[in-house]
C-alpha cells in the first residue's frame, strides 16, 4: 500500500515531459520525470504546481481550475474539461503558467 501522493501510470501517446500535467481517465497528476509513450511514469497527484495555462484565460485565486487535455493546459473553461483543482494565485492573460492546488481527482 502507499499514501497515493505519487502513483505509477503509463505515459500517454506522444510521451510526457517532467512537470507536465497527465490525465488518465479521471486521475490527474504532474509527471515527475520525462517518459516516452508506453513507459511507466510516476506522477504526483497531490500538491501545488505551476502548470501551463490557457493563453486566453486569466485566473482568480480560489477559482476552480480545469484541464484541457487537447491543449494540455489549465483553464477556467468547464465545458468539455475536467476539474483538477483550485487556483492559488491570480494569473493574468499574459502569464504562461498558473499556480494550482491539485488533489488527483479529475471530475
Amino acid at each position: 500500500m502507499q499514501q497515493g501522493k505519487f502513483v505509477t501510470v503509463t505515459a500517454p501517446a506522444g510521451g510526457i515531459s517532467a512537470g507536465d500535467g497527465v490525465l488518465v481517465d479521471h486521475l490527474f497528476g504532474v509527471a515527475t520525470t520525462t517518459a516516452t509513450e508506453g513507459e511507466q511514469l510516476e506522477i504526483a497527484t497531490d500538491g501545488v504546481f505551476d502548470l501551463d495555462k490557457d493563453a486566453g484565460a486569466s485566473l482568480t485565486a480560489g477559482a476552480p481550475i480545469y484541464w484541457d487535455d487537447t491543449a494540455k493546459v489549465v483553464t477556467i473553461t468547464a465545458t468539455a474539461n475536467l476539474r483538477i483543482g483550485t487556483a492559488l494565485e491570480a494569473a493574468a492573460l499574459a502569464d504562461a503558467t498558473g499556480r494550482i492546488l491539485i488533489t488527483g481527482h479529475a471530475i
